[in-house]
């Protein structure tokens, strides 16, 4: 556990919660024990799906600017590697991970949520890249995990006009998911992973796969990736337990082991 990133664990579900108040602000002590949760959350067999967390006021207000400012190039150099690092460990995770977005979701905070595979938001939120006003661009995926999943053109205001985004917009542009009441946003990102605790985890992971390093491919390719991912599944006992139930009870009450 470290000072200001933990893994809690319950019922199968795991929270990455960032705890460095007043803005959760990302320097290198938050980035390597982001790293080192992404690890375990990975590793740990009673983690079956995991939520990024930054507790009721606010998800990530960005870098730690003053500790960016300090630095040399060959220093940030450094830190934009090890940060970019440690966010694709987390968006890498082999289990379905949801962030719950309260308050401020900024710079390095909003390219943390852009790692999950869904997002919920408070009513309130507000997200954006706003680095091009420091005369610097995004470095920890906000230039390409935003524009994959906004558009170009999208990405292209939000980077270039360093603007703020309501919930509102960000639910309408596909950038967040799921809009709720501020004082529920934890809940129903709780209510999203929760329901892969008893899931066929082995699927989960596949279905990830074939559909994050699918869209780094040509269809062609992509399509053959699927193939192996789908045919291996053969292997699992889960796709057995899966199909067993079919056979003799119908569609969806099939009980999965993760193997």
């Amino acid at each position: 556990m470290g000072e200001f990133v933990r893994l809690e664990v319950d019922a199968g579900v795991g929270t990455i919660r960032l705890d460095r108040p007043p803005v959760n602000a990302l320097n290198n002590q938050v980035q390597a024990e982001l790293a080192e949760a992404a690890k375990e959350a990975a590793e740990r067999e009673d983690v079956r799906a995991v939520i990024l967390y930054g507790g009721e006021k606010t998800f990530a207000g960005g870098a730690d600017i003053k500790e960016m400012a300090a630095k040399s190039y060959v220093e940030m150099q450094r830190f934009g590697t090890a940060l970019s690092e440690s966010l694709t460990l987390i968006a890498e995770l082999p289990k379905p991970t949801v962030a719950a977005i309260t308050g401020y979701a900024l710079g390095g905070g909003l390219e943390l949520a852009l790692t999950a595979d869904r997002r919920v938001a408070g009513d309130n939120v507000k997200v954006g890249q706003p680095e091009i006003q420091l005369g610097i661009i995004p470095g920890a995926g906000g230039t390409q995990r935003l524009a994959r999943l906004v558009g170009p053109s999208r990405a292209k205001d939000i980077v270039f006009t360093g603007r703020f985004v309501k919930a509102e917009e960000a639910l309408a542009i596909g950038l967040v998911d799921e809009v709720v009441a501020p004082d529920e946003v934890y809940a129903a990102a709780h209510r999203w992973a929760s329901q892969f605790v008893n899931g066929p985890a082995v699927a989960l992971r596949a279905a990830k796969i074939a559909i994050d390093a699918g869209l780094d491919m040509d269809l062609r390719n992509g399509l053959k990736l699927e193939t192996q991912l789908f045919t291996a599944l053969w292997a699992t006992e889960d796709q057995k337990r899966g199909m067993q139930s079919f056979i003799e009870n119908g569609p969806g009450k099939a009980t999965f082991e993760g193997k």
